[in-house]
């Protein structure tokens, strides 16, 4: 039996071990032949060493994801468990999508943006789908760049619907492209994570990589391009079928969208909805959901989708038993 003490400094511990040691005891549980126990600021392993290293490596791994995000959820623990038999440097090297600006690392930070990518590797088309703060934009747009970078396609084409989320395009000052750069900010955000500003910049000017509202796409065809619909929860029944016809050869989709915030008008149909249903049996193309759990933002934001949801939910009770009662009548 071998013995190991990791000391906690600097972290809160609630935080991190979870309601009641739960992450701790996550870990306990996969690893029955082995003492894991929590006192303090100590984590006290015993047992046989290749299994204490196993789960030292996944310590580290929930420490440096501590310090980044500032909590631990249990999902999440679950997620670093189920990485068996990868060492942590191999791991971190193994995860990463794109070298950014800056030192910027970017690679997935949960089990469902793990997805994201794997869907991109495996499809040439591919449905994320998810609420605010997922990620989902950030991983697409970090996948389109990481295809540039190793000429797996020669340009970008970024591209999402005209749709005000409850403003009025017109009151804007500007042309068209300066009305609708707020709206595409966003994607000029990540790019300039990812690619040296006077890079972008020449990128941009040379038409390497392109960023244009959904109207512009129509008569085109996206050939040896990686391209993301943003937003597609924004986009009519005909304006997602003519994105999805564009299609050319050697060229990689990626369509985002939060089906919970849907801005177009009363009775309008959601195109990214009704495209779901028609291509569900349809082989060669992923969805990937993501949900609350993946929240990368604030911590808050998690709490306030899942009120959100809540509500919802409770709304749509209320309606289907007005229904019954009504029909019952």
């Amino acid at each position: 039996m071998v013995e190991k003490v990791i000391t906690l400094e600097n972290i809160s511990l609630l935080d991190f071990l979870g309601s009641g040691n739960e992450n701790v005891r996550q870990i306990a549980a996969a690893f029955p032949e082995s003492k894991i126990v929590s006192r303090g600021n100590e984590i006290r392993i015993q047992g046989r060493a290749p299994e204490i290293l196993r789960i030292n490596d996944i310590i580290n791994m929930l420490l440096q994801h501590y310090h980044r995000f500032g909590h631990i959820t249990p999902d999440q623990v679950k997620d670093y468990i189920s990485m068996e038999g990868v060492p942590f440097e191999e791991n971190q090297k193994n995860d990463v999508i794109v070298y950014g600006n800056k030192g910027l690392v970017v690679k997935p930070k949960s089990a469902n943006q793990r997805k994201l990518v794997e869907a991109c590797f495996k499809n040439d088309l591919v449905f994320a789908l998810g609420p605010a703060g997922t990620g989902k934009t950030y991983i697409a747009v970090a996948l389109a760049v990481r295809a540039l970078k190793n000429r797996e396609v020669k340009r970008i084409i970024i591209t999402r619907p005209a749709v005000e989320a409850g403003e009025n395009l017109g009151f804007l000052p500007g042309d068209l492209q300066e009305k609708l750069d707020p709206y595409l900010r966003p994607i000029y955000d990540a790019l300039s994570d990812m690619v040296p500003s006077e890079k972008l910049k020449f990128y941009q000017e040379t038409r390497v990589i392109e960023i244009a509202p959904l109207a512009y796409m129509r008569g085109r065809t996206l050939h040896d391009a990686f391209v993301l619909l943003d937003e597609a929860q924004n986009t009519t029944s005909e304006q997602i079928k003519m994105f999805l016809t564009r299609m050319g050869p050697n060229s990689k989709v990626i369509i985002t969208g939060d089906q919970s915030q849907v801005d177009l008008p009363k009775r309008q149909k959601s195109g990214l909805s009704e495209s779901l249903k028609v291509l569900k049996d349809v082989k060669g193309i992923g969805v990937v959901n993501l949900s609350g759990k993946d929240v990368i933002r604030h911590k808050l934001v998690k709490a306030i989708i899942e009120a959100y949801e809540k509500s919802e939910s409770e709304k749509n009770e209320i309606k289907d038993e007005y229904y019954r009662r009504k029909g019952s009548e």
